[in-house]
């Protein structure tokens, strides 16, 4: 058994100290937010925060995220009430397939807190996540916007 912290709330989940953190999410408490892409962490389609940090949870064992404060694409938003980086994403018009965009929102998030106002090789180095769509254009647009409001 292990206890999780996910977007404010305890879960106690029964699953191996090994299990990747992605599935524990997904299969055991039921946030289907955050997705599985690669399984290897290249992708970014599983990212989530941990202690505020970004985290690829495809490979981080749930035993690694006991007792530390885990938020999913779904804690985001408070009340309702969009981040400044989800309304550019809808104002920006990013998603295509959306697959990939929880992930990359998270990153972007984690991005903004660390630099508010990232030059385009902050985005570069920072933002990693692959969309398969080729929306990286607008990403970047997006990110600027969130930048500035």
């Amino acid at each position: 058994m292990a206890r999780l912290i996910i977007n404010g709330k305890t879960h106690v989940v029964d699953v191996d100290p090994a299990t990747p953190l992605l599935w524990a999410i997904r299969e055991q408490v039921g946030l289907t937010g955050t997705k599985y892409g690669c399984g290897i962490a290249l992708c970014g389609s599983c990212t989530v925060h941990i202690d505020g940090a970004p985290v690829r949870s495809c490979t981080m064992p749930v035993s690694a995220a006991e007792g530390k404060q885990i938020t999913t694409i779904e804690g985001l938003a408070v009340k309702d009430a969009l981040t400044k980086v989800q309304k550019a994403w809808l104002e920006h018009e990013v998603p295509q397939c959306g697959y990939c965009q929880s992930g990359m929102i998270m990153a972007v998030e984690a991005l903004l807190k660390d630099k508010p106002k990232p030059t385009d090789a902050d985005i570069d180095a920072a933002i990693t996540n692959i969309c398969r769509c080729g929306t990286f254009q607008q990403v970047r647009a997006a990110i600027h916007a969130a930048a500035k409001a």
